[in-house]
């Protein structure tokens, strides 16, 4: 039906706008919303309570939604992570952090854990991540890590599922 219309930027074929209109489930189902928001500001303050940086917190929330691939997320933390005191050349080296001397024992452990906590089918790399936490979290810290990965896995969803466009810089 729609194979006639031209190729679009980057391949694939263009399809009708009804199509590619996406429902901001965010804004059709606001409780549902809402409870995730309400989520999210606990988890910040678990992460608090346990004593985690809010730039750790921001590596975590930037890690995980590279994988995921969540363009508005990656807008929203950067912005976030530059607040909290985060440097440009830490966050750009941020996907390859494993190769970058710049990340302290914490920030590796946590930002291993968030990995294997967004891909989690990878058995190996979870319990390898799980034993590199365990050498420096306490069981607060772990549990805190863990959930801020739940939670932005969760909003990654929410975003790249509504199509949530990411605004120019002002």
């Amino acid at each position: 039906m729609f194979n006639d219309l031209p190729a679009r930027p980057g391949g694939g074929v263009r399809r009708s706008p009804e199509v590619d209109r996406r429902v901001f489930i965010d804004k059709q189902s606001p409780e549902a919303y809402q409870a995730l928001v309400r989520t999210s500001e606990a988890v910040r303050s678990v992460a608090a309570d346990a004593g985690l940086d809010r730039r750790l917190v921001e590596l975590v929330n930037l890690r995980v939604s590279q994988i995921n691939g969540c363009a508005f997320c990656l807008h929203v933390h950067t912005r976030a992570a530059l607040r909290a005191g985060e440097t440009t050349q830490r966050l750009g080296v941020l996907p390859a952090w494993r190769d970058a001397d710049l990340f302290s024992g914490a920030e590796r452990a946590a930002l291993a854990l968030a990995e294997a906590a967004t891909s989690p089918a990878d058995l190996d790399a979870r319990d390898t991540a799980h034993a590199e936490a365990r050498a420096v979290f306490t069981d607060d810290q772990i549990s805190a890590v863990l959930w801020v990965a739940v939670t932005i896995n969760a909003f990654n969803r929410v975003s790249i599922m509504s199509r949530h466009p990411v605004p120019p810089e002002r």
